[in-house]
Formats: C-alpha cells, structure tokens, sequence
C-alpha cells in the first residue's frame, strides 16, 4: 500500500441515529482496500462501540484512523467525565449508563470487553473531568 491512509470522523454526543457512521465508513473503504473480511468485521465492532460509548457517556468525540501495511489504528478522544475504574469498567455488564440510555437498547456494559476482545491492542488514557482517549490496533 505504501504511504499510511488517514481518515477524521466527528462524533457527535447524544446522536444515536448518526452513532457508527465513522465506523460504516471505514468498513467500506477498508472493503475497497482489500482487506481481510475478518479485520473489517473486527475494526468496525471496536469502532461501533467505541462511538457508542462517547455518544452515551461523553457527548460526543472525535475518531482518527491510520491504516498502515501491519495495523490499523484507532484513536478515540472525547472531552467527557473519565472513567473512575478503568478495571470495573473492562469488566463485562458494568455500565454507568442511565436507565433512558438502558431503555433504547445500549449501556449493557459490553462497549469496552468488546473493544479489547476485537482488537489486538488497546490502551485506555483517562482523567476525571477531562476525557479519555482510547488507542486500539487491529493487526492486518
């Protein structure tokens, strides 16, 4: 492939009818690309959930994608509350979601289990009251 390809999404909080547009997107142009149904499959599950989680708990972000000959990156930054327990929150079925969150069908704690189990690596950088970012690799 050569030189890195770059892509920018805006998330936008509270929007759950435009939440996983960034990772449709990089679905397709990873499908033109050619690769591998299964890292497509596996990038776009982190990323869905990844959006999900800022739309729910962040009120939106930004998604910055690297697609490289070895990897594809993905950075997920938001501006929201932090996360007080890293540990419990990896744990699968906690959530801090509210119940008019619970009621349309999200917040049932398996966002970040799912980021770590479909990608190959994930660091989760975090501050209360200043945001998180989450940096995942899928190996190609």
């Amino acid at each position: 492939m050569g030189e890195n390809i770059r892509f920018h999404f805006d998330v936008d909080g509270d929007d759950f009818s435009s939440a996983g547009a960034a990772s449709v997107e990089v679905k397709k142009q990873l499908r033109k690309l050619g690769f591998s149904p299964d890292v497509i499959r596996r990038v776009a599950i982190a990323m869905y959930e990844g959006e999900i989680n800022m739309v729910i708990h962040a009120d939106g972000g930004t998604v910055d994608v690297e697609v490289g000959d070895e990897d594809i990156t993905m950075i997920l930054s938001d501006r929201g509350p932090g996360i007080a327990d890293v540990e419990k929150a990896m744990q699968e079925g906690f959530s801090t979601a509210r119940d008019n969150i619970r009621s349309l069908g999200f917040g049932a704690g398996m966002g970040l289990p799912n980021m770590k189990k479909y990608t190959d690596d994930m660091k989760i950088e975090t501050a209360l009251g200043l945001g998180t970012t989450v940096i995942m690799k899928v190996n190609v």
